[in-house]
């Protein structure tokens, strides 16, 4: 299991990173135009697992989350809390969505953001359906996209 320490030291890379001209995949990295997304940490899937399971592994990354908010919180202050919900509703209609939030807001409800040097900075806790992984993962996009 990776430290908070680890996950901060890899969103301090991501946010060091360009951004790529083009949408790519590399790994547990995402890029494309004006961002990055990165897993920091995913769960087993739950395909077999009975609810007891996944609701531990739920309170585990929603504690490694609030841990990792704290963090960040005493670096750069209090985040606002973004609701994917609008997202989700607007790309549900076909209306535009900017990335990386058209696709974030499938399986990520809310984002912790920080808006540091210019780009944001969020963390959120998602799950693309019942029996897939948690992910733990930053997006880093640049600050007018949000």
């Amino acid at each position: 299991m990776t430290s908070t320490a680890d996950h901060v030291a890899s969103i301090d890379r991501l946010r060091a990173r360009d951004f790529p001209g083009q949408r790519t995949v590399h790994g547990r990295v995402a890029g494309g135009p004006g961002f990055h997304v990165a897993d920091l940490r995913v769960s087993e899937d739950f395909w077999d697992a009975d609810l007891t399971r996944v609701e531990e592994v739920l309170e585990e990354f929603e504690a490694e989350l609030s841990a990792l908010v704290q963090v960040l919180t005493l670096r750069w202050g209090a985040p606002e809390v973004l609701d994917l919900t609008d997202a989700l509703e607007r790309s549900a209609m076909g209306e535009p969505v900017p990335p990386p939030l058209d696709t974030l807001c499938g399986y990520v409800p809310e984002l912790h953001i920080w808006r540091v040097d210019g780009r944001w900075v969020g963390l959120g806790v998602g799950q693309g359906d019942r029996e897939l992984p948690f992910q733990l993962l930053v997006a880093i996009g640049e600050e007018d996209t949000i």
